[in-house]
């Protein structure tokens, strides 16, 4: 009997050690897998380019609006300038100030939304400050740039675009 139970143990142990390796497996994969899935949904964050030269559409005008929020943090954030109106194929730069009212350094990171969201695949950034930890001390304020450009193959119909920043704080690393 002691035999069967151990040949049994060894079993459950190897099935075990098979799921924890293909949960790890899963985890590293699901980052790709998840950016595959948002790309083929049309609502990844825009792209980033290099800088290009780009036809300006002049016979239409696209108001971009711009918002700001934080989630969680006690932040203040806001766009300096609420709103652009702008030629597809313009490219344009949008300053966003923030200030860390908070009595210790922070690290946050915005995400960008646009909406609709079919509109992501048109935003071209040049330089933003999305998508990358930013590191305030307590009270620090800072004026951060967004240089972007919307695509002249926007859809026709779309005259306005929404942008939206949100900094979620990062939680620090356990020991």
């Amino acid at each position: 009997m002691d035999a069967a139970v151990a040949a049994q143990n060894r079993q459950l142990l190897f099935r075990l050690l098979t799921v924890a390796v293909v949960m790890l497996g899963f985890g590293f994969a699901l980052v790709p897998l998840y950016r595959q899935i948002c790309e083929s949904l049309g609502i990844t964050q825009s792209r980033v380019v290099a800088p290009v030269n780009t036809q300006v559409d002049r016979s239409r005008t696209v108001r971009v609006e711009m918002l700001a929020s934080s989630s969680g943090l006690p932040w203040r954030f806001e766009a300096l300038t609420r709103e652009v109106r702008l030629n597809p194929g313009e490219l344009v730069t949008v300053n966003y100030r923030v200030v860390n009212t908070l009595g210790r350094p922070v690290a946050a990171t915005a995400v960008m939304n646009a909406a609709p969201s079919v509109a992501n695949q048109y935003i071209e950034k040049q330089a933003c400050f999305c998508f990358s930890s930013q590191q305030l001390a307590a009270g620090e304020e800072r004026v951060m740039p967004v240089v972007f450009r919307v695509s002249p193959k926007l859809p026709s119909d779309m005259d306005v675009v929404t942008l939206s920043y949100t900094f979620f704080e990062q939680k620090a690393a356990q020991s």
